[in-house]
């Protein structure tokens, strides 16, 4: 370039608060979405330095629970790019050990449920203990063609629950049905094979470290099967811990999600009639209705001259928004509004599915992308050697 002097000192304006806050936004549009690529990053705008710092990095993360249940949490990550939330995303959802039915030995099956279909319900049934019992099992090695004695049975590895019911008549279920009585409990006993009828049988050190908190289903009601008189279910079924990357029975979680919390500027006013239909293209909490006050009408071009008393659209809770644009296909409300998402506020989601506590999920992954990190680390290390 003509004149330009690479070592000449230039003046650098640094970026104001509307600029940086306009950067961190992803603008929703009728038909499109705009300014979604990420541009905190070295060299990107002229003469700033964007490269990585941890100070910088610690200040800006923030993290703000919404709810904190047992078995569901909401929190906002803020401060993040996409690649890290999505990282924590896919550790919920595939890398955090838990324990599930692996085999079941089938002795007796004389219900309408196949074995295999039965074996496949009895695999997804969420399972819950003692923290410190589960942490204390170890990986078991499935035998393969080069290793077939991999991994051999054991209290430290694994867990056996047992199932064996019949179903027979009620005590006077015979004299019932003649008189037309219809109801299967009423009728038979164990006409109905519930989870709460898996019975854990302790071996070991597993009786010392699930003395008080047992292996039992998390949900005692999940139905497993329906049997008449004369049938039978005998099985034996061996729990180890694994991985939802390998089988979803193993996912700790029912659902793991995040999304970018939504942004609505009100650019114009929007008062009377037109702010209540504004207020109906978002659900219900997001936009409310304020009246306009003597100040606000006496102020001069504020937009709500002449308008005291009339009620005013105001954003009340843009986090409820789900985004649908609706406020965008009419007329009235063109250039009135602009509607976005923040690139570094993500609000996740996380259900257990009763294993782990919800809010113990999100710091498992957390140590799970920590102990990734040192791994590559080590490797990087090794390959500069």
């Amino acid at each position: 370039m003509p004149g330009f002097n690479a070592n000449q000192p230039v003046n650098v304006v640094p970026p104001s608060a509307e600029e940086l806050e306009r950067r961190r936004m992803v603008g929703i549009n009728a038909e499109t979405v705009t300014a979604v690529t990420s541009t905190d990053f070295p060299h990107h705008y002229p003469y700033e330095d964007h490269s990585w710092n941890l100070s910088k990095f610690a200040d800006n993360l923030k993290i703000q629970f919404h709810t904190n249940a047992q078995h569901d949490a909401s929190f906002s990550l803020i401060g993040v790019d996409a690649s890290i939330a999505n990282a924590f995303r896919r550790i919920l959802i595939a890398e955090i050990p838990t324990l599930a039915i692996e085999t079941a030995y089938v002795f007796n099956n004389t219900s309408v449920i196949q074995d295999e279909v039965l074996a496949a319900r009895l695999g997804l049934v969420p399972l819950k203990g003692s923290k410190a019992g589960l942490n204390w099992l170890r990986w078991y090695k499935k035998p393969t063609e080069d290793e077939p004695e991999a991994s051999v049975p054991s209290d430290y590895n694994t867990v056996v629950l047992g199932l064996d019911v019949e179903c027979t008549w009620h005590e006077k279920g015979k004299e019932r049905a003649k008189r037309g009585e219809t109801d299967p409990k009423r009728l038979y006993v164990n006409s109905s094979v519930y989870a709460h009828q898996l019975e854990f049988q302790p071996t070991g050190q597993q009786v010392q470290y699930f003395k008080d908190e047992p292996i039992v289903p998390v949900n005692p009601d999940i139905l497993l099967a329906k049997m008449r008189p004369g049938q039978e279910i005998k099985i034996e079924m061996h729990c180890v811990k694994g991985l939802g990357g390998d089988h979803a029975k193993f996912s700790p979680v029912a659902t793991a999600s995040y999304r970018l919390l939504p942004t609505i500027n009100i650019t114009s006013p929007i008062v009377g009639a037109d702010a209540r239909k504004f207020a109906r293209c978002f659900p219900k909490g997001v936009i409310g209705l304020e009246p306009v006050t003597a100040e606000e009408a006496s102020t001069a071009n504020s937009g709500y001259e002449g308008h005291e008393g009339e009620v005013k659209a105001v954003v009340k809770d843009p986090m409820k928004d789900t985004v649908s644009r609706e406020c965008l296909r009419h007329e009235e409300f063109k250039n009135k509004v602009k509607l976005g998402r923040v690139r570094d506020h993500f609000i996740f989601r996380i259900e257990s599915t009763g294993q782990w506590d919800s809010d113990e999920l999100f710091l498992e992954s957390v140590k799970v992308l920590k102990l990734k990190c040192q791994r590559m680390r080590r490797g990087l290390d090794e390959i500069m050697r």
